[in-house]
C-alpha cells in the first residue's frame, strides 16, 4: 500500500535521522503525568500518513475516540517525517506533539534511551492492560528497549512469499515451498533463460532486490542479534552464517551476481505497476502484506498465491512464521497532558474495534491478538496468511538498539560485499561486522 512505501523510505533514512535524538534528554518518563484526563483538553497527534485514503482513515479513528472521550479534542497533523518528529521531541513547547506515530521501529532504542518518549508500562498497569496478552510476541519485542516500553504497536507489517500460480503449473510445481532446500529447487525450476538473460526468473535473491534485505532473510533463521551484555552475536550465532550461505548459494545457482544485477537493472520500480512480480518477470517474491493489493490493481494476468516464507530445513516445525515490523505510537516526554494522551494511545492501539477498523481502512495487519481474530476484519482470503504470520509465536523481528538501525545497515553492507564477491571469507567478514557493530554502539553510548 502507499503508506508502506513511505515506511520503507523512512526506514532507509533512519541512520541519518537518529542523530537528532542523541542529545534529547527530555525528562524522566511519566514526570509530567499529573493532568486530569476527564477535563476538557486538546491533544496534538503527529503521524506520517499522507495519502487521502489514509488521512481519512486517521480522521475516522479519531472520531471513534471522540465518541468515547468527548472532552478530549485531537489535532491530527499528517505527513510528519521522523526528522520532524525527532526535532519536536527535543524542542518541546506548545506546538510540539503530545502523541506521535512513526513508520519505523528502528528508532525505538533511541526514543527509549534518550527519554524522548515516556515509559508506557505504568500506564498499562494503571489501566489493567497486559501487553504480553494484548500484542503479538514480535510486536512486544520491537516496542521496547532495555526494559523501557516507550512505544506501542499501531498496526503492523508481516512478510511472506508471493508466487505466480500459472508459472508454478507450467513448471509442474504443486505447492509453495516450505523449507529453503525446497525453495532452491523451485526457484531453479521456475527460471527460464533467454540468451544471456532471463525470460522469467524464479526469484531475485540479491540484497538490492525488492524487500530481499538481510533482516528479512534472517528473520526465518531466528537469529540472536545481541547477547545479554549487548554485544553483537553476528559472528557467534550460526543462524547468521546459515542465512548468508543460503542467500549466496541462491545467487550463484540462479546465474551469479553480475548476471542477476544486469537483469535487475532492466526491471520495474518496486512501488510502480511494472514491478517484476506484477509483470511475470519474477515468479516468486518476498514481500509484505501490501503487495497483494498493489499486484491485483495491475490485473497481472495470472493467479497470485500467498504463503509464508520458507524456513531452514532443521526448523521445519516453525513453518508459518515470518518477519514482523510495523508502525509505533508513543507519548512525548515533553507533553503536559500525558494522562489524556494515554487515553488516545490506549484507544488507538488496544480497542479491538478501533484497531480492526483502522486495519480495514489502510490494509495493514492488525496489531493486537484480539483484532487478528476479529470477525469484523475485511480482507481477501489470501491476506489471512499475513494475519497468521503476525500471530505465529515463532515470528521474529529485529531488536531495538541505542543507535537505531545502524547495526542493520552494517549487516546489510556486509551482505552487499559478500554476495558480490568483494568479501570472500564469510567467517572473517562476520567477525569484522560484529566488531564494527560493537564499536558503533559503544560510541553511541
Amino acid at each position: 500500500m502507499p503508506g508502506t512505501s513511505r515506511k520503507t523510505a523512512v526506514a532507509l533514512a533512519t541512520s541519518a535521522s537518529i542523530a537528532l535524538l542523541a542529545t534529547a534528554c527530555t525528562g524522566q518518563s511519566g514526570s509530567a503525568a499529573d493532568d486530569d484526563p476527564s477535563k476538557q483538553t486538546t491533544l496534538t497527534f503527529w503521524h506520517a500518513w499522507s495519502a487521502p485514503g489514509e488521512v481519512e482513515a486517521v480522521k475516522e479513528l479519531i472520531a471513534g475516540f471522540r465518541k468515547k472521550h468527548p472532552n478530549i479534542d485531537v489535532k491530527a497533523v499528517g505527513n510528519m517525517t521522523d526528522d520532524k518528529i525527532n526535532q519536536a521531541l527535543r524542542a518541546g513547547g506548545s506546538n510540539s506533539p503530545d502523541v506521535i506515530s512513526s513508520f519505523t521501529t528502528n528508532n525505538v532504542g533511541k526514543f527509549c534511551s534518550s527519554g524522548a518518549l515516556v515509559d508506557l508500562d505504568p500506564f498499562f498497569e494503571k489501566s489493567g492492560v497486559d501487553p504480553e496478552k494484548t500484542f503479538p510476541k514480535a510486536m512486544n519485542e520491537y516496542t521496547r528497549f532495555e526494559g523501557n516500553r516507550c512505544s506501542v504497536p499501531l498496526l503492523g507489517d508481516a512478510y511472506g512469499l508471493y508466487y505466480n500460480k500459472t508459472a508454478f503449473e507450467r513448471a509442474g510445481v504443486q505447492s509453495p515451498p516450505k523449507t529453503w532446500s525446497e525453495f532452491e529447487s523451485v526457484a531453479k525450476k521456475l527460471t527460464v533463460p533467454r540468451g544471456n538473460s532471463y525470460k522469467q526468473l524464479g526469484f531475485m535473491p540479491n540484497y538490492h532486490g525488492w524487500e530481499t534485505t538481510t533482516e528479512h532473510y534472517l528473520g526465518q533463521f531466528s537469529p540472536t542479534y545481541f547477547d545479554d551484555n549487548g554485544k553483537s552475536q553476528v559472528a557467534e550465532d550460526p543462524a547468521f552464517e546459515a542465512a548468508f550461505t543460503l542467500q549466496k548459494r541462491l545467487v550463484d545457482e540462479l546465474g551469479g551476481y553480475r548476471k542477476l544485477e544486469t537483469y535487475r537493472a532492466t526491471l520495474g520500480d518496486e512501488w510502480g505497476p511494472e514491478h517484476p512480480f506484477h509483470t511475470g518477470q519474477v515468479a516468486m517474491q518476498l514481500d509484505g502484506e501490501w503487495r497483494l493489493g498493489m499486484a491485483l490493481e495491475t490485473d497481472p494476468g495470472f493467479e497470485i498465491g500467498v504463503a509464508p516464507l520458507p524456513v531452514p530445513d532443521d526448523r521445519a516445525d516453525e513453518y508459518g512464521k515470518g518477519y514482523i515490523t510495523g508502525t509505533i505510537a508513543g507519548i512525548a516526554a515533553t507533553s503536559r497532558k500525558q494522562n489524556a494522551a494515554w487515553e488516545l494511545v490506549k484507544y488507538m492501539t488496544t480497542d479491538t474495534d478501533a484497531v480492526v477498523g483502522f486495519s480495514n481502512a489502510i490494509h495493514n495487519v492488525p496489531s493486537t491478538l484480539a483484532a487478528l481474530k476479529s470477525p469484523k476484519l475485511k480482507y481477501d482470503p489470501r491476506f489471512k496468511t499475513f494475519l497468521d504470520i503476525a500471530a505465529h509465536p515463532d515470528s521474529t523481528t529485529t531488536p531495538a538498539s541505542v543507535n537505531g538501525g545502524v547495526y542493520l545497515s552494517t549487516i546489510q553492507q556486509f551482505g552487499y560485499d559478500y554476495e558480490s564477491g568483494k568479501e570472500t571469507d564469510l567467517k572473517a567478514g562476520l567477525a569484522k561486522t560484529a566488531r564494527q557493530i560493537d564499536t558503533d554502539i559503544a560510541q553511541a553510548k
